[in-house]
């Protein structure tokens, strides 16, 4: 029926980052002119079900968010469902497929099971499985930083402000991927597992051995060679994952998902494996209501059904 999304990234492009009072802030004052016009739409059609993140994520906003759906579902009496924030970016990837023949999808999700996922953002870089039964299971996780953050973090290194995945992603495009020999962890090891502290310390040192005018000469090489060194890191393990074990499906969520090395990696490994890929659109990648609601409808498994006055949120929820 419709989504609406309020982007905070201008507000924190001045910080290098999320501040997590700024968002909280943020999240209270445009829920209410979000809310008008979802309410415009609907009219007097009644709402089945109220859906919102409970974790994980931000703990001011997480608290927000439970507080007004709280608030809604008992406003209109309605049932209120608690959805696990990485389910909702595990299964938007379908959501296109959903919209082409929603009275099959049931039928052709399972004829895509088991599916091999990869989630991966500013917060979170996870390696999923969906089974028959659509219960999940994490093949691997990082050890410390996301990937996303690695990205966002190199660009705030390189004076390339936030977010960094997309400035970084622009000044890769004139450069040359092996110019600088930057680590890939576990690149050796059959151990399924991430890491990127190593490579944003390699980073560092690197940059504090450049004089100024080597830095701006070198800027497109240094982002092309970092851009691969943690494009290269998902794609072993996401390749490791389809070498052990059989799937029917590939996907790929999350922000980092709007890279097209990335993006073009991961449709070349589903090639060579013959594999159907799914790949989340650019406005399911970032956090939106919208892949919750689609959970939340689908995936009867993943959310917590809970009378108003129950549902918590839990900021460390897992996926599973």
């Amino acid at each position: 029926m419709g989504e609406w999304v309020h982007s905070q990234i201008i507000t924190h492009r001045a910080y290098g980052g999320v501040v997590p009072d700024i968002a909280s802030r943020e999240h209270l004052s445009n829920f209410p002119p979000l809310l008008e016009r979802m309410c415009a739409v609907i009219g007097n059609r009644r709402v089945d079900s109220v859906a919102v993140t409970c974790g994980p994520g931000l703990a001011g906003c997480l608290a927000l968010g439970v507080a007004m759906a709280k608030s809604l579902a008992l406003a209109w009496n309605t049932n209120l469902v608690g959805v696990n924030h990485l389910r909702g970016h595990a299964f938007s990837p379908w959501i296109s497929l959903h919209g082409e023949c929603p009275g099959e999808f049931a039928g052709r999700f399972e004829a895509l099971l088991p599916h091999l996922g990869l989630i991966v953002s500013g917060g979170n870089t996870l390696l999923f499985r969906i089974e028959r039964d659509w219960s999940f299971s994490i093949i691997a996780g990082s050890v410390d930083d996301a990937a996303g953050e690695a990205l966002d973090k190199g660009a705030k290194l390189l004076g390339l402000g936030y977010p960094g995945g997309p400035a970084i992603e622009e000044l890769a495009a004139g450069g040359n991927p092996s110019a600088f020999d930057f680590p890939r962890a576990f690149m050796r090891s059959r151990e399924m597992k991430f890491s990127f502290s190593g490579l944003k310390t390699s980073l560092r040192y690197r940059l504090e051995a450049m004089s100024d005018k080597s830095l701006r000469e070198a800027l497109p090489d240094i982002c092309a060679s970092y851009q691969t060194a943690v494009i290269e890191a998902l794609v072993c393990k996401t390749r490791q994952a389809l070498v052990a074990a059989p799937y029917a499906s590939l996907g790929l969520s999350g922000g980092v998902a709007n890279n097209r090395q990335l993006r073009d990696a991961f449709l070349g490994l589903a090639k060579r494996g013959d594999l159907p890929a799914f790949i989340a659109r650019a406005e399911h990648t970032l956090d939106n209501a919208g892949m919750i609601a689609f959970a939340a409808y689908i995936d009867p498994q993943g959310i917590l059904p809970a009378k108003q006055w129950e549902l918590t949120f839990d900021p460390a929820m897992a996926l599973t």
